[in-house]
């Protein structure tokens, strides 16, 4: 048929879908059919000799690196553009097929999105243990840079560059094990629950899904083919880790504004007009590629929830577009962004006169009050009164001892009260001494560092193993689709 023949369906749904589908259905599909032939041969159900010549067959078509045909109507899909070459390469009609045996469409779709998405997000989660990684080693060697802290857009307290890269690498963390299960949940076999009933033909799914490299099978056969809810988790997990990431990129963009950090030369574009600008545009790009994921997971939501639950398009195979761009993006942001933070190098970090003037380091001066026995609300009212009147540069003794009888103090305040209080006020470096285990002292950084870095190595762990159990199924696969097709 013409292309120029094409109806109104083709032209505008079948069509399209197919030329964005088909490169990524149709190496699963003949894969997933390879699994399938040879449990069916092997359980009796049909002939050793066919299941030999379907197996040559599929042979064929994984081996042909060759474009996809163009659309022409001659086939509806990309899953009966596979019947089509395979009757072709077999050199039989289509009516001789056996491929689809005790199989339906709805669970080789269901079961090739599976092995399709488990195969993205084993890309994307080592992005994701490469950009943690990354952001722990910029954390241990910037765990002594003090800069001012900001909570609501305002100066805080003082911490380290080392300590905000730590608690990002902590929330990467988080992600990283929620993908992990996310991929356990994913791997599971839906192929053997045919339509959504199954069969009475004596069929193995286990072994299919051995072959394919799946941890068991899905317990329900219509949840097999009607279910949603992982498709629903990939979508949302790749939204929630690009905004985290986004707010870091944020933080990013101040920090090389004050020019606290320096701009990685690299991850910039120059100025149409201005010769001295370099602009770090990719910080903006990651921001709009986490508003694009949360798009995604949006039209994911919406298509699941306008659906029946039942084998339907909407919550099934129209979500695969979203979901194919959702994982690829999701790649290439924690790309740009690991990237980013390997070349980070503070420049001019602010000065103790700026964190001082700021502000920042009144709360320190007033938590060195409670350690001479202040009450915490005095303490906070009388280096109040001090912040009124002048930065804590200016602040001496005497506007301690004065500021403490105007808040009417039950017993002056010593020496040692007025110095340390003094000391905390215009020395924010002090900060590196803290001792809490979670807080931005030098040494407990570091310790996050390694206590973070075991997180990520248990998850790698997890991923190494999922990725051999797949190298092993597909060995054995080859292996025994050989044997079977002699």
């Amino acid at each position: 048929m013409s292309t120029s023949a094409l109806t109104t369906y083709q032209r505008h749904h079948l069509r399209p879908t197919y030329e964005h589908h088909v490169g990524h259905l149709f190496p699963a599909m003949v894969r997933a059919s390879q699994a399938h032939v040879v449990m069916l041969t092997e359980r009796g159900l049909i002939p050793a000799e066919r299941g030999a010549g379907l197996l040559r067959g599929l042979a064929v078509l994984r081996a042909d690196t060759a474009p996809a045909p163009i659309y022409d109507g001659s086939f509806e899909d990309v899953y009966y553009l596979v019947e089509k070459r395979l009757a072709e390469a077999c050199g039989i009609p289509a009516a001789q097929l056996d491929v689809q045996l005790a199989r339906s469409r709805n669970d080789l779709d269901a079961g090739v999105f599976r092995m399709l998405l488990r195969d993205q997000l084993l890309g994307v989660l080592n992005r994701v243990l490469a950009t943690g990684a990354t952001a722990l080693d910029a954390a241990d060697r910037y765990a002594d840079v003090v800069i001012t802290g900001y909570t609501h857009r305002r100066p805080a307290q003082p911490t380290t560059i080392g300590h905000a890269l730590a608690g990002y690498a902590e929330a990467l963390a988080g992600e990283a094990i929620a993908y992990a299960d996310l991929i356990d949940q994913l791997n599971v076999s839906p192929l053997g629950s045919c339509a959504f009933a199954g069969t009475d033909l004596d069929i193995s799914p286990a072994r299919v899904a051995e072959l394919l490299g799946f941890n068991g099978l899905v317990t329900n056969s219509y949840e097999a083919v009607a279910g949603a809810d992982h498709l629903v988790r990939v979508g949302t997990l790749n939204a929630q880790s690009l905004a985290t990431g986004a707010r870091l990129a944020r933080t990013l963009m101040d920090w090389l504004t004050w020019r606290w950090v320096a701009t990685p030369g690299d991850f910039t574009q120059g100025s149409s007009i201005m010769p001295q600008k370099r602009n770090p545009v990719v910080l903006e790009h990651l921001v709009s590629m986490a508003g694009a994921a949360a798009g995604d997971a949006a039209s994911v939501l919406n298509n699941v929830g306008a659906a029946w639950w039942e084998d339907s398009n909407n919550a099934t195979t129209d979500v695969q577009v979203r979901l194919w761009d959702s994982n690829d993006r999701t790649d290439r942001f924690f790309a740009l962004l690991g990237g980013f933070l390997a070349e980070l190098e503070p420049l001019e970090p602010p000065s103790r006169e700026e964190i001082v003037a700021s502000g920042a380091t009144t709360t320190a001066a007033a938590d060195a009050l409670t350690l001479h026995g202040v009450p915490f609300r005095a303490a906070h009212s009388v280096v109040g009164r001090l912040v009124r009147g002048g930065a804590p540069d200016s602040w001496t003794e005497s506007d301690v001892r004065a500021a403490a009888d105007a808040v009417g103090l039950s017993e002056p305040l010593d020496d040692a009260a007025v110095a340390d209080l003094i000391a905390a006020a215009v020395r924010p470096e002090l900060v590196l001494r803290r001792a809490q285990i979670d807080g931005p002292g030098s040494d407990a950084v570091r310790a996050q560092v390694g206590e973070l870095r075991g997180a990520f190595d248990t998850v790698a762990g997890r991923l190494a193993a999922v990725r051999d159990r797949l190298a092993a199924a597909d060995a054995a696969l080859d292996e025994v689709a050989e044997v079977t097709a002699r």
